[in-house]
Formats: structure tokens, C-alpha cells, sequence
């Protein structure tokens, strides 16, 4: 999954993004109000992370404009740790959860994790399709037979969005889009070795190609 993470602390932001990553998520950083409506209205993101307390324009205003444009993309909002006004201000203009600051990242991503499950309807850490179970805690896929794989982090990601979305042709570029970081190299050609590699795990009939139009993952 790729995440926005707004915060202007740049310090906390890459400390916070290195343990994201470590964890299973495509995090892109930024750190000014302007920069971030900007970047947030663009639909490639599964989850952004919005600190209210920006330069340039403030966080709150930030996510009334996205909401007023129609993003549905979750948010979850950094406040004060005794604002309850702000958190009360942020909620009614369309976030989805806080956390208030300081704050101990476990904390943080097992809020995404929940956020991010909620929004696709799921209840549990463990996502199920086509007969595979994907531990997410553990990045870690799990056959019909019992027979367990480890994954690296982009094969994790990419994965997780195809269970995510079973049944449905999914482009290159749009795996890319919501799998890769956005200096990441988003070489097609790189994404080809990392489908072979899931399909030599999980076995190659779970994942069609459709050429001129790019993956199907079997969840049926």
C-alpha cells in the first residue's frame, strides 16, 4: 500500500516513514500545506497521514479541500495530544482517525493497519483471496496446503493489492502507482520480475496476464 505522510518536523517524518517502510508500506513524504493538496488530490494514494500544524496552508484546510473535491482517500490526522477541539474540527471535516502528538509509531501503523482494513471491509490482520491467506504482520503468504512464503517488501505490497482487488484487470500502471514510492524506478520491466517472482510462491495460474492491459489476480 503507498502512503502520503504530511508532516513538517522533517526529522519525524523520515524516522517515521523508515519504520513504515520496514513495515510494508510505499511512503512518499512532504511537508508543507501547499505542496501537500496538491499531491494528496492525486488518486495513488491507499492512506495519507496529515498533520495539521503545516507552513504554507494549514492541515485542516487541506482536508476540507479534498473532501469538498471528493477525495475518499482515508486520512488520519497528527493533533496536539490535549487539542481535543482540534481532533473534534478534524473529524467533522472528513478524517477518518487521529493520533495525537507525541506519538510511538507501533501505535501509528497498527492505526493504518485498522484504517486501511476498515476501508476495504475487513476486520482482521489477515487478508484471504483465491485460496491464499496474507498475513500482513508477518508479510507473509500462506497456500491451500499449508505451505508458507516469506516476502520482501515490494512483492508484499504488490500482492496485498491484488488480493485487495480480486477479479479485476489491474495496469501496470496503476500497480505501480499504488505499490512504488514515487522516486521509485517504475520500469515495467521491473514489475514483470516481481509478478514472475510472486507467480514461482503462489503458483503461476493465480496471476493472468492480459496482454495490452496488465494483471488479473484469480480470487475465485
Amino acid at each position: 500500500m503507498r502512503l502520503l505522510l504530511i508532516e513538517d518536523d522533517v526529522e519525524l517524518a523520515e524516522g517515521t516513514a523508515a519504520y513504515l517502510r520496514r513495515n510494508g508500506f510505499a511512503v512518499d513524504l512532504c511537508h508543507d500545506g501547499i505542496e501537500a493538496e496538491f499531491l494528496g488530490s492525486e488518486d495513488c494514494y491507499d492512506g495519507i497521514v496529515l498533520d495539521l500544524g503545516l507552513p504554507g496552508k494549514s492541515g485542516l484546510d487541506v482536508l476540507q479541500a479534498w473532501r469538498e473535491a471528493g477525495l475518499e482517500t482515508p486520512v488520519l490526522i497528527l493533533t496536539a495530544r490535549d487539542s481535543w477541539s482540534e481532533r473534534v474540527t478534524g473529524l467533522r471535516a472528513g478524517a477518518d482517525d487521529y493520533l495525537g502528538k507525541p506519538f510511538h509509531v507501533e501505535e501509528l501503523d497498527a492505526r493504518l493497519q485498522a484504517l486501511l482494513r476498515r476501508s476495504t471491509g475487513r476486520a482482521t490482520a489477515e487478508l484471504t483471496a483465491g485460496g491464499l491467506r496474507l498475513d500482513e504482520e508477518r508479510q507473509r503468504v500462506v497456500l491451500p496446503d499449508g505451505t508458507g512464503h516469506a516476502l520482501t517488501g515490494t512483492e508484499f505490497r504488490l500482492l496485498r493489492y491484488l488480493m485487495t482487488h480480486p477479479d479485476k484487470v489491474l495496469s501496470k500502471w496503476r500497480l505501480t502507482e499504488h505499490v512504488y514510492e514515487e522516486d521509485h524506478d517504475r520500469d515495467s520491466n521491473v514489475l514483470e520480475v516481481y509478478v514472475r517472482r510472486l507467480r514461482d510462491k503462489i503458483g503461476r495460474d493465480r496471476i493472468e496476464t492480459r496482454r495490452g492491459q496488465g494483471y488479473l489476480f484469480r480470487g475465485s
